[in-house]
């Protein structure tokens, strides 16, 4: 099971760090990305995180510089820290394990995270 949580409501130039918990299987044996909605778009990849020992990361033009992603492998657990929100990162956030970042782009994953509801608004 793939779990994602830490949303909220927050102003503009605020943080959140997002958490992606996994239960039942290692996280770590896989890749990780971060996928967001906002009402009426189609669901995006923003964020990814490779597997094995580079853990190499990715982000869409949208958020770099301004969100990163890690890993806890002790916690079992991917975070999205998202600094300098702006109200256009208003979304539901997903988080979602493939075997590599390519195939998770192609939303070729293995789990599906619940969503988590980030707003971003004075």
């Amino acid at each position: 099971q793939l779990q994602a949580f830490g949303g909220g409501l927050v102003q503009p130039g605020e943080s959140l760090r997002l958490s992606c918990a996994a239960s039942g299987f290692t996280l770590d044996h896989y890749s990780v990305g971060w996928f967001r909605q906002a009402a009426g778009k189609e669901r995006e990849g923003i964020s990814c995180i490779s597997s094995g020992s580079d853990y190499s990361t990715y982000y869409a033009d949208s958020v770099k510089g301004r969100f990163t992603v890690s890993t806890d492998k002790a916690k079992n657990t991917v975070f999205l820290q998202m600094n300098s929100l702006k109200p256009e990162d208003t979304a539901v956030y997903y988080c979602a394990t493939g075997s590599s970042c390519i195939t998770i782009a192609t939303m070729r994953v293995a789990h599906w995270g619940q969503g988590t509801k980030v707003t971003v608004s004075s």
